[in-house]
């Protein structure tokens, strides 16, 4: 009974109803996970949302990654997201510490205008003549290059950097540093947790990149991985099972499932950012300040 009255049930409640948000969320995760790892003779066996294989086998994976096209496009998906996050986060933090952190005529303007980008964004064929005059058709960087700076995440990065104590900007100037030594040494140190952030959202937006994708990169062999798994799940291409005669007889290939195929395609898409996702986590329970300051 005493156990009872010390449990705070608001809290209980809440847990309860996070677990089962959760659960929402996984059990179609695991759902195609058993899909892709099922027998393709038993995989209609799999009722629902069944989240246990129908006996196992690593078919789906094999068709999948025998296919040349699959294998580029991810290599494509990874080098615009780990390129395209690293321009962002270089060019949106330096942006922030510049607006957050010193003091220029027409500063106030500049922010303004940002605000004014943010709220009326530029229609698409605009950008795309735009894209067109610079050359950048059917180039990474017609991806690379769009929103390099995103306006809204330029304003969360400038409020970590303006909640840095001006005591250590001084202390640091008494020193004799100047601007790119306190931006590299104090700044960006202090504000892993928004940088985090920042690059999750980033990388999260570079990798499920697919409409501008499908606009300006009209050679397939460019094409993210994102645009491929589009063409298989969307418009049921079969494209998938190029290359499966390499590895795979004439009969397995005529057992294949396609809905298996489907689900093997998208848990590859979405896995490396399930890896990714637990690296990041750690850093937003870290205050940005940790240790910066003794009073």
């Amino acid at each position: 009974m005493e156990f009872l009255k010390k449990t705070n049930w608001a809290h209980v409640i809440i847990y309860f109803i996070l677990f089962l948000i959760s659960l929402s969320v996984l059990i179609p995760i695991l759902n195609l996970l058993a899909m892709s790892f099922s027998d393709p003779l038993k995989v209609h066996e799999l009722k629902g949302l069944g989240i246990f294989p129908k006996g196992f086998s690593l078919i789906n994976y094999e068709v999948l990654f025998s296919n040349p096209l699959i294998v580029r496009s991810m290599f494509n998906s990874i080098l615009l997201t780990v390129a395209g996050t690293a321009l962002n986060l270089f060019l949106t933090a330096m942006s922030a510490y510049v607006l957050a952190r010193t003091h220029f005529a027409g500063k106030r303007l500049i922010i303004i205008f940002l605000i004014v980008v943010m709220v009326f964004e530029p229609g698409l064929i605009p950008e795309y003549l735009l894209v067109k005059d610079l050359g950048l058709l059917d180039t990474y960087l017609s991806l690379i290059l769009y929103k390099a700076i995103n306006v809204f995440y330029l304003f969360i990065l400038m409020r970590f950097f303006e909640d840095v104590p001006d005591s250590i900007i001084e202390a640091a100037r008494l020193d004799g540093a100047g601007h790119f030594k306190i931006f590299t040494k104090i700044m960006l140190p202090l504000s892993k947790p928004g940088l985090a952030t920042l690059g999750l959202f980033y990388g999260v937006y570079h990798w499920n990149e697919y409409f501008r994708a499908t606009i300006y990169l009209t050679d397939p062999n460019k094409w993210p991985l994102q645009v491929v798994l589009r063409q298989f799940v969307v418009e049921r291409d079969n494209t998938s099972l190029l290359g499966a005669q390499n590895v795979l007889s004439y009969d397995q290939i005529a057992s294949l499932d396609f809905a298996s195929l489907q689900a093997g395609t998208i848990i590859i898409s979405i896995v490396l950012l399930l890896i990714f996702y637990p690296l990041i986590l750690k850093y937003y329970a870290k205050g940005a300040l940790e240790g910066g300051v003794k009073d």
